[in-house]
């Protein structure tokens, strides 16, 4: 096993945290607190500095870096930079590798048609339009994804879409152009064919954006959590990606390096997390000791750092892994790093609330949306049970048990 970046992974290290360090550190406090302040309305709005920040990451060539095929680097080499992101709020949009656009631009660029990513994928990679992925529904337990109830049926020589989705984050952002949607289009098929991945463009008729979902009160403008309806939505056959019923395939191999990207990002927050935790504990005072030396704080912070260490590891592993033996190589490891770093990151960022009193539950410091993400990300891409499942499938799969 060898998690170390290649020469190209280190370079890019460092170019992304001088990047981080000289244009997104000094820009981004006073940008969420512009859109703390402005009218609701104005929130969904796209801050022009945002923008001039993207056109300077692009120019500096720290764009689409979580693609392989664009970047050159492996999972290994990503992870770091992920990491890095994770540690700013705006950072992953702002080098163009955030989600679910990363996930839409894989599949488009593994199965998308030629005329799908001249349409869809290159406007993405160039950071003119954003997508949202629509899968999860409120009628049904999404996390067993063969219960969806909505429907890309072949009527006609086209395709008839219909459901209701929701927390379909990206819908709300005004730049928002392009849902992939899952939907049933063979309901007698084979369990894992039945469904299929649909390119939808978001003003098409019958897509109705109904409403945008608060997640804990926030509602994490502009890209925001939306939930949709499709109503008798007719497009061509082309729309399909990667044909009809390969739906659960592309699903699989979405989420697999997504999930990598999910989990590093969650360890730069909760290292971000800990360092606000320790200079909180070091500077502040209480009962005339500070608050380090207080009520075992120094356990906590040294079981944080532990901790933290101990995810990072497993997480290089599962990149490792992507990249030696494919995603179906490190199906447990996937799964095991969904279930472990959210859990993580939301225990040492809520150590660092507690650490901060009432001002960690405010919007004076990063740590209350923080948590709320750590939280989000413990069921977003599948719960934690229904991947402790999987992890024990496969483990009593070596026993004779495969169910």
């Amino acid at each position: 096993m060898d998690f170390a970046p290649s020469a190209r992974g280190r370079e890019y290290a460092e170019r992304v945290k001088d990047f981080m360090d000289a244009e997104i550190a000094p820009a981004e406090e006073p940008l969420l607190r512009r859109r703390l302040a402005a009218a609701p309305e104005a929130r969904w709005q796209l801050d022009p500095v945002l923008a001039e920040l993207k056109d300077k990451a692009r120019a500096a060539g720290l764009w689409n870096l979580f693609l392989p095929d664009v970047s050159g680097l492996s999972n290994v080499d990503y992870a770091p930079l992920a990491e890095l992101m994770g540690r700013s709020v705006i950072a992953a949009e702002v080098f163009n590798c955030n989600a679910p656009d990363t996930g839409n631009m894989e599949v488009l660029h593994q199965f998308g048609s030629p005329e799908q990513r001249e349409q869809w994928l290159k406007p993405l990679l160039d950071g003119r339009i954003r997508s949202a992925f629509c899968m999860t529904e409120p009628e049904v337990a999404s996390s067993d994804a063969t219960t969806i109830r909505a429907t890309a049926a072949v009527v006609d020589g086209g395709i008839v879409l219909n459901g209701r989705k929701w927390f379909s984050t990206g819908v709300g952002h005004p730049d928002c152009r392009v849902l992939l949607f899952m939907g049933v289009t063979d309901p007698a098929g084979q369990k894992y064919r039945r469904h299929s991945i649909v390119a939808v463009p978001v003003d098409a008729p019958g897509v109705r954006i109904e409403r945008m979902l608060p997640v804990m009160g926030r509602y994490d403008e502009p890209s925001g959590h939306g939930e949709v309806s499709f109503t008798d939505v007719r497009l061509p056959l082309e729309a399909f990606v990667g044909g009809p019923g390969a739906g659960f395939e592309i699903g699989q191999k979405r989420l697999g390096p997504g999930r990598v990207h999910h989990c590093m990002r969650l360890i730069g927050l909760a290292e971000a997390a800990l360092e606000a935790a320790c200079r909180r504990g070091v500077e502040r005072s209480a009962f005339g000791k500070p608050l380090v030396n207080l009520g075992g704080n120094r356990e906590r912070i040294a079981e944080a750092r532990i901790a933290i260490n101990q995810a990072r590891l497993l997480v290089l592993y599962t990149a490792w892994l992507l990249d030696t033996q494919g995603v179906f190589g490190a199906l447990s490891e996937i799964s095991q790093i969904k279930v472990a770093v959210p859990s993580m990151a939301q225990n040492v960022i809520d150590m660092a609330i507690q650490l901060h009193g009432g001002a960690g539950l405010t919007d004076d410091t990063f740590l209350a949306g923080a948590w709320t993400i750590a939280r989000a990300l413990r069921l977003a891409d599948g719960p934690d049970e229904v991947h402790r499942g999987v992890v024990a499938r496969l483990e009593l799969g070596r026993y004779g048990m495969a169910r």
